[in-house]
């Protein structure tokens, strides 16, 4: 059983910053591939990024590349999600999400976190 506890959102301005934690507990956390997704009012939730379980591999969705960076630590059993140049269109819950295999998509995953609250605004 792996637990998964989202920190780090809230709101900012268009063109700012956040950075995201996630703390995963239980035995076995540090043997899962880890993903952020997120979810809009309306909208289907989607990929984000994602990072194998020794933090040698990642994935981008198209809309984040170059803007996100995932990263983990597995010392700590925490992954962070660096935010950069957010836009209006990056607003919405935040979910942290662990896999067995590393994933590029939004579904499959194992363990979830409740979600933590991004805004950004015009």
């Amino acid at each position: 059983q792996v637990s998964l506890v989202e920190s780090g959102g809230g709101l900012v301005q268009a063109g700012g910053s956040l950075k995201l934690s996630c703390a995963a507990s239980g035995r076995t956390a540090s043997t899962y591939a880890m993903a952020w997704l997120r979810q809009a009012p309306g909208k289907e939730r989607e990929f984000v990024a994602a990072i194998s379980w020794s933090g040698r591999r990642v994935n981008y969705a198209d809309s984040v590349r170059g803007r996100f960076t995932i990263s983990r630590d597995n010392a700590r059993n925490t992954v962070d999600l660096q935010m950069n140049s957010l836009k209006v269109e990056d607003t919405a819950v935040y979910y942290c999400a662990a896999s067995g295999e590393l994933r590029s998509g939004p579904m499959a995953y194992d363990y979830w976190g409740r979600g933590t609250q991004v805004t950004v605004s015009s």
